[in-house]
């Protein structure tokens, strides 16, 4: 990871609004996702320009580029089959089977530092949009 940490970098306004959205969306009663993009030029992993909190998948889905690829932090609480309400925050990462290999090598490269620096629990893995379908059933909704 030290070699991911000297090439990507995290401004600390991203840091903190890391960890906001993180402690702030464990309670969340409703889904709450971000998108996060790595600048091209500067390698900087920052939350994407709009800045929406989605409290839906399909508003998310609908937001997500068609060719690039993206870190989605999620908040989803759901009621476990025993009964019990739970909120995993996840890291979705996205990647589009159309991205070109230089984009995908960069995303590829970040994503363990990402989800260090995020202090996500799992990572899912999806490759278009349509995958937020099945979000709720991975995470072991009743």
């Amino acid at each position: 990871m030290a070699s991911e940490a000297r090439l990507y970098t995290f401004s600390q306004t991203t840091k903190d609004a890391l960890r906001k959205f993180r402690l702030g969306t464990s309670r969340a009663s409703d889904p709450q996702a971000v998108i996060y993009l790595i600048d091209k030029q500067t390698k900087e992993v920052r939350i994407d320009d709009d800045a929406t909190v989605y409290t839906s998948l399909a508003d998310l889905a609908e937001d997500l580029p068609d060719h690039a690829p993206r870190f989605i932090l999620l908040s989803y609480p759901l009621t476990l089959p025993s009964g019990r309400l739970s909120v995993p925050y996840v890291m979705l990462f996205y990647m589009p089977e159309t991205c070109n290999a230089e984009v995908r090598m960069l995303y590829a490269g970040a994503k363990e530092l990402m989800r260090n620096t995020s202090e996500v629990t799992k990572i899912i893995d999806i490759e278009s949009a349509e995958g937020l379908d099945d979000i709720p059933k991975t995470l072991g909704a009743a």
